[in-house]
């Protein structure tokens, strides 16, 4: 087996290491999920809760402006 096709292996075995990595993981967060919603809280709520917080805050401003515009609409 030459070199080149050595590091193709540990990088395949990596990726495949991540990838359970991530499947445990997103195992967890909807256990933790499942948790709230036991507790009564609203998982769609978190879950926007938690899109809000990763977003950028001129791209909160904007979605507070978007309220302020339903509000005026009386949509909101």
């Amino acid at each position: 087996m030459s070199e080149a096709d050595s590091r193709l292996g540990m990088y395949i075995t990596r990726i495949e290491n991540l990838d359970d990595t991530r499947k445990g993981l997103s195992a967890d967060i909807r256990d933790v999920y499942q948790e709230a919603k036991s507790a009564g809280y609203s998982v769609k709520a978190l879950r926007e809760v938690i899109r809000f917080r990763k977003m950028k805050p001129e791209d909160r401003n904007e979605l507070e402006i978007a309220d302020v515009y339903l509000v005026s609409l009386g949509d909101a």
